[in-house]
């Protein structure tokens, strides 16, 4: 096994298809034969619910890892998919970021837990909340890469902006070897213009960092989670499923020091 790449996949927007994103390129991930580990940060949990999870029956998850409760080894489940296990989140996060204020190191807290068992993985996969909190900067600290999922919209742009300049400011303070992984545009509707004009926004700005795979905007990719399973096994045949291969494909390729 080569050297793990853990990538945080986050932005402050809500809705843009984070955790589709997570759930369905870790999987094929996994498909295409990568030990690949999803670690849900998100409170919302899903993640851990898209995965096949009971996340309200969990006893146990990222939150009591937080808190030094428990080490992340021991909280890692299997999925629906072999080769993918998660980390579990459910609303007891919410209470997180005050329970840290008054702790030591704490925006390195899943950087120090995650030493222990990154070496077990090709790719670890971190589905940030959609906001820029104390749990969205210890994954920005933890990853080498940050994938960012955009809607095709016209506020898109402006969200851009602030997240690439908080990465910046993590980057220069506490993780001087984060990178961009790159760009992923989501609920892609190609019957409008807008969406078109979108990408081609975003790519004058950031070149080679936007992926060309770009997510369709796709029934059968929303309804996936709803049966607590990922696109390509929900629908094998479906555009979402061909989309997030593709990809898979793409992060799999890209060269990393």
């Amino acid at each position: 096994m080569g050297k793990v790449r853990i990538i945080a996949v986050t932005n402050q927007k809500g809705g843009v298809g984070k955790s589709t994103t997570v759930i369905n390129l870790s999987a094929c991930l996994a498909e295409a034969g990568k030990k690949v580990l999803a670690i849900d940060v998100d409170q919302q949990g899903n993640t851990t619910s898209g995965l096949g999870l009971d996340k309200n029956g969990m006893e146990q998850t990222i939150y009591n890892v937080f808190l030094n409760e428990i080490g992340i080894e021991d909280i890692r489940h299997k999925t629906v998919v072999d080769g993918l296990e998660v980390i579990p989140a459910n609303i007891s996060l919410t209470g997180a970021e005050i329970e840290l204020i008054g702790k030591e190191n704490r925006e390195f807290v899943l950087k120090e837990e995650l030493a222990k068992i990154k070496d077990e993985y090709d790719f670890i996969l971190i589905d940030c909340p959609p906001s820029l909190n104390l749990i969205t900067v210890n994954a920005l600290i933890a990853a080498d890469t940050v994938l960012v999922p955009i809607q095709c919209e016209y506020f898109a742009l402006e969200g851009l902006e602030q997240l690439l300049y908080t990465i910046n400011l993590v980057k220069k303070r506490l993780n001087p070897e984060l990178a961009i992984e790159g760009i992923v545009f989501t609920m892609y509707d190609a019957r409008t213009n807008l969406s078109m004009q979108v990408v081609e926004e975003v790519k004058r700005s950031l070149g080679n960092t936007v992926y060309r795979s770009i997510i369709p905007r796709n029934v059968r990719l929303g309804e996936a989670p709803s049966h607590g399973l990922p696109i390509h096994l929900y629908d094998p045949k479906s555009k979402g499923t061909e989309s997030y291969r593709l990809l898979a494909e793409e992060v799999m390729d890209k060269e990393w020091n």
